[in-house]
């Protein structure tokens, strides 16, 4: 099989990775002539960290990054509080991942690229699509190298503007909003404590201040403010908004900027024959809540492996429309609360974190049914060892978990002993929940839970 990625953002690269771990043998063209370099999306969701757990890349964005730090306010030049976007939380045994991590999207794409290679693949830049034909039996693609080449499927994960999905001819329906702009930007400001954010407004309007986010290992804050008419990106403007409120913070340096519309845009179909949308491609987010990229990653995961298989391919579209139909909701109803001046729009709650993503049935119901996130667990192997149930969904393949009988001879199926059941006789490939009795896992759970290789339940 042959695909081709149009776009060499989160989504394309974390899809591109996915297949590649499968044998694929993919292509991901770009048309940048350069790797893109700043913050953009630099929040990664829980969920997103356990997809990138499954991937082998959590180590190197946990070690990259850092946990939510606290907010130091400031109102009128005065000091008069310290506030979370996202209270910090310790591991559990179900989540090992409490809370989002921060890291900027250039650094989290440099890390996907790097394990991308680790396969045999590098993202090709100045390759822009220019033109795609189909039939029933594959893709052409025309690329600005010159370049026309045969596909068995192609994948827009080409942004906002996606080539892509005006090729196929898929309706993008929403709405941008002229009115309303953010600036958002990298800047350098040696003079504040990079180990926590500043917030700087007037204690009459606070949410038209501005906010600063420490950026780990770039020496910068991602700073975000609200825009007057005629007023631009630059370091002049971020400095002179600063100076309304701040009491003496100077900016020293400038990286990447950009001003923010809102807008809120959901692809009509995410297939269309043998071309799929992944990403911005198929839904664009305002910055509110964090969860443009992360939605684009998680969908190239639930694409992944159904690509791979060729298998259960008109689900991507029901499951992952559906995800980003909802999310698109709670991140404009985020937005109208900033622009009401609820005072409290800025925090985050498990709600984003993305672990409750589920595609079950709306009829179904109990702790563990088809389309739920399989929740992580330790457990002790046949030998003793100790070892989490990520540990052992961790792969390509998927993993089958039986309780009160025997698992079948099959690889990665086990035998799962809850407290007081019995090992069975042949004592192959059993694991012990250690005496834990999660509610996912609770007796009355299935006797046979085949988890899906994305990690949900089939």
């Amino acid at each position: 099989m042959r695909v081709l990625i149009a776009g060499g953002g989160p989504t394309g690269v974390t899809l591109a990775i996915d297949l590649a771990r499968r044998g694929v043998d993919v292509r991901v063209a770009d048309k940048a002539d350069r790797f893109f370099v700043g913050s953009r999306g630099d929040g990664i969701q829980p969920r997103t960290l356990e997809v990138f757990d499954d991937l082998g890349v959590v180590a190197a964005v946990l070690d990259a990054g850092c946990g939510p730090t606290p907010i130091r306010v400031t109102l009128d030049g005065n000091f008069v509080d310290v506030r979370w976007m996202v209270e910090p939380a310790a591991p559990t045994p179900d989540r090992p991942y409490p809370t989002p991590w921060v890291l900027g999207q250039s650094q989290l794409e440099d890390i996907l690229r790097a394990r991308l290679r680790e396969h045999g693949v590098r993202v090709e830049l100045g390759s822009a699509l220019v033109d795609l034909e189909q039939d029933a039996d594959g893709v052409t693609a025309r690329l600005s190298t010159g370049e026309t080449s045969r596909f068995d499927y192609l994948i827009g994960a080409d942004g906002g503007a996606s080539v892509v999905r005006k090729a196929i001819g898929v309706a993008f329906p929403g709405a941008t909003d002229e009115s309303f702009r953010i600036l958002v930007g990298d800047v350098a400001a040696p003079t504040l404590d990079p180990g926590c954010g500043h917030w700087f407004a007037a204690a009459e309007n606070p949410l038209t201040g501005v906010v600063m986010t420490p950026l780990p290992g770039t020496g910068y804050f991602q700073l975000t403010t609200p825009l007057g008419d005629g007023e631009d990106a630059s370091l002049a403007t971020m400095q002179a908004t600063l100076d309304r409120f701040s009491a003496g913070v100077r900016l020293t340096g400038q990286g990447w900027s950009t001003v923010w519309r809102p807008n809120v845009r959901l692809a009509e179909h995410y297939r269309v024959g043998r071309v799929f949308l992944a990403g911005d491609a198929a839904h664009v987010h305002p910055p509110t809540g964090g969860q443009g990229m992360n939605t684009g990653v998680q969908d190239a995961y639930n694409l992944g492996w159904k690509l791979a298989a060729e298998t259960a391919l008109d689900t991507y579209e029901t499951e992952r429309r559906a995800v980003a139909a909802r999310v698109l909701g709670a991140s404009t109803a985020l937005l109208r609360r900033y622009l009401q001046d609820d005072p409290d729009a800025y925090r985050r709650g498990e709600d984003s974190f993305g672990l409750d993503i589920t595609y079950r049935d709306p009829d179904a119901t109990g702790p563990l049914v088809t389309g739920d996130r399989a929740p992580d667990a330790p457990v002790l192997a046949a030998d003793g060892t100790r070892i989490r149930l990520f540990d052992l969904f961790r792969g390509p393949h998927a993993t089958r978990l039986v309780f009160g009988a025997t698992a079948p001879a099959e690889p990665h199926a086990y035998t799962v002993l809850r407290p007081g059941d019995q090992p069975p006789s042949d004592g192959r490939h059993v694991l012990d929940l250690d005496g834990h009795a999660f509610a996912a896992y609770a007796p009355s759970a299935p006797s046979d839970v085949l988890i899906r290789p994305d990690g949900y339940l089939g």
